[in-house]
């Protein structure tokens, strides 16, 4: 007799987790993801996931001749192929360009949440061990085509931005803000870089951008969380989510802005110089939810997170609760949908790619994991007014897609957006292991 209760208790419990997970998972998105984008987006109801909504595009690269495909009026072309992991681009003085060849690095925690990371990071082709290099792109005669490809810096820690400031060229390694002497030109940096600051490194968001200030003296370094939403407590967090003011002369940082789970892109908008960035928001509230965006920062902003998103929506898996703070978590500007992983941002000053493209933003979507069906994967466009905010009812533009095929792979996956010299977006690809350049034409 006991045997059989237990069968039946055995039987009910086994019926119970698969109904659970009939129900659960995966979410798949109840609502289009363009109601989730612009500066009023569709804020629907949390559906909270203990087995997190699993979609990946897995990688299999570009053959010869194959390219993304490129909205009408423009071209794409490869700027640079062969290069390994490239995901962050800035453009020198003189033109060249560099592009950091970088990636996570190497991952602590075991258990199954160890290994389930380190799958998954292998599915979307983020498994490689990093370059930890700088390489320096040279289009010479101008044809579109870097003729030179030369490792510039190498011996880095997971770098990922650049940015020059008083004849120091300053690298964001995930774990510190280092510098050294540039002259313009130069194709190769031998000098010991300098530490400037130290910040936390690794972590789920490892990757750092930096870029000047609007006061032309001190730099902007963003540096993510180290998890969804401080599941490790809060004490794991100190100075991660959250852009840094950095004083490279004395040596120190402020926290300019927090609650800002994982800025990349910053860029200041040209006419006013106000500081804007791209972030990506939390995972496992389903595929609805919550929109990654775009915004400006002023300092002492806080966006809410861990305990807010949206401007005051309440994340209820978040303990300790914080209710002081609802009133002042800002809202973001602009929202561009929901685990599209926006990484790259850059604005149109100096693009030449005609009228629908000269004022307003470029997004590189890195492209979602925890969504169903898949979004991001592109780089889009939000066209900016003359004052500096996005037009009023304007929804994101489709500028550069094709990235994942009608089976659900992906060739690449887009990063690091920058306007070259000659006025054509070029695109970082860190799956498909190539710089894409996008100009005029068709």
């Amino acid at each position: 007799m006991r045997k059989h209760v237990l069968a039946v208790i055995g039987l009910l419990v086994a019926l119970g987790v698969a109904i659970f997970l009939y129900l659960s998972w995966p979410d798949k998105a109840r609502v289009d993801i363009a109601a989730v984008t612009g500066a009023r987006p569709t804020i629907g109801a949390a559906r909270e996931q203990v087995v997190p909504t699993v979609e990946t595009a897995d990688p299999i690269g570009w053959k010869a001749g194959e390219a993304p495909a490129v909205a009408a009026g423009l071209k794409v072309a490869a700027f640079a192929t062969g290069l390994q992991h490239p995901r962050w681009l800035y453009r020198l003085p003189n033109g060249d360009v560099l592009v950091a060849e970088t990636n996570s690095p190497p991952r602590e925690g075991g258990g199954i949440k160890g290994w389930v990371m380190r799958h998954l990071l292998g599915k979307v082709g983020a498994g490689v061990p990093s370059a930890n290099r700088i390489t320096l792109l040279r289009d010479a005669n101008g044809d579109g085509v870097a003729e030179l490809k030369t490792a510039f810096m190498t011996g880095l820690n997971s770098p990922s931005g650049m940015a020059l400031l008083n004849g120091q060229l300053y690298v964001a390694n995930t774990d510190a803000l280092v510098r050294v002497p540039y002259r313009d030109g130069a194709t190769k940096i031998d000098a010991k870089p300098e530490t400037v600051v130290t910040y936390p490194g690794g972590g789920n968001h490892w990757s750092r951008n930096v870029i000047v200030a609007e006061d032309g003296k001190t730099l902007y370094v963003s540096v993510g969380s180290a998890t969804n939403i401080a599941d490790n407590g809060l004490d794991a967090e100190r100075n991660r989510a959250a852009i840094l003011q950095v004083y490279p002369d004395q040596k120190k940082f402020r926290v300019f802005a927090t609650g800002i789970r994982n800025a990349n892109g910053m860029a200041l908008v040209p006419g006013t110089n106000r500081l804007w960035t791209v972030v990506n928001e939390r995972d496992m509230l389903g595929s609805d939810l919550v929109p990654d965006y775009l915004t400006a920062v002023e300092l002492g902003d806080h966006f809410g997170w861990p305990w807010y998103y949206w401007g005051g929506y309440i994340d209820t898996r978040v303990e300790p609760r914080n209710p002081q703070l609802q009133q002042y978590a800002k809202r973001p500007d602009y929202a561009l949908g929901p685990h599209v992983a926006a990484l790259g941002l850059t604005f149109a000053d100096g693009a030449k790619l005609g009228d629908r493209f000269a004022r307003g933003a470029f997004i590189g979507e890195h492209g979602s994991w925890n969504r169903k069906p898949l979004s991001g994967y592109k780089v889009v466009f939000v066209p900016f007014d003359a004052n500096g905010w996005p037009v009023k009812g304007a929804k994101p533009t489709d500028v550069l897609t094709g990235f994942v095929n009608a089976d659900g792979d992906a060739h690449g996956r887009p990063v690091a957006v920058i306007v070259d010299k000659g006025g054509a977006l070029l695109v970082a690809d860190d799956v498909g292991n190539s710089i894409w350049r996008v100009g005029a034409g068709s």
